[in-house]
């Protein structure tokens, strides 16, 4: 797993792109939990989103869950190809399988956020 990426305690993960952006997703635990991923609902480019609120949704053939904001900002791009293709999420989730990239409005947010090492002990421990 990359060592860069941080975590929410709802298995979201971020990724610091070093330009003020930061790409999220969801932690191949929980894909691993909601079983293959058949639909996403994508957040609109230029939505505000707050640290904490549900900006996004993934379905599965078992459950629809939320996906809240790991951080404050500006959705600046969105992963359209899961629009055609939501098994990304299942297949790549760190990769191809990102939801969206945030311009953030408060980088110190980052801080907040789990370190991948202390993820990985967290859910082992489930």
């Amino acid at each position: 797993m990359d060592n860069t990426l941080k975590f929410t305690d709802s298995h979201e993960w971020v990724r610091d792109n070093g330009d003020g952006t930061v790409t999220i997703g969801i932690s191949e635990h929980a894909q691993q939990m909601l079983g293959d991923v058949v639909f996403v609902d994508l957040p609109d480019v230029e939505d505000s989103v707050d640290a904490g609120d549900s900006f996004s949704l993934v379905e599965s053939v078992k459950a629809a869950s939320d996906i809240y904001a790991p951080v404050s900002g500006e959705v600046v791009e969105i992963n359209e190809e899961l629009e055609d293709s939501p098994e990304l999420i299942n297949e790549e989730p760190y990769d191809g399988g990102w939801i969206a990239k945030v311009k953030l409005t408060d980088a110190a947010e980052l801080d907040n956020l789990t370190s991948a090492e202390d993820y990985l002990a967290s859910i082992e421990e489930d």
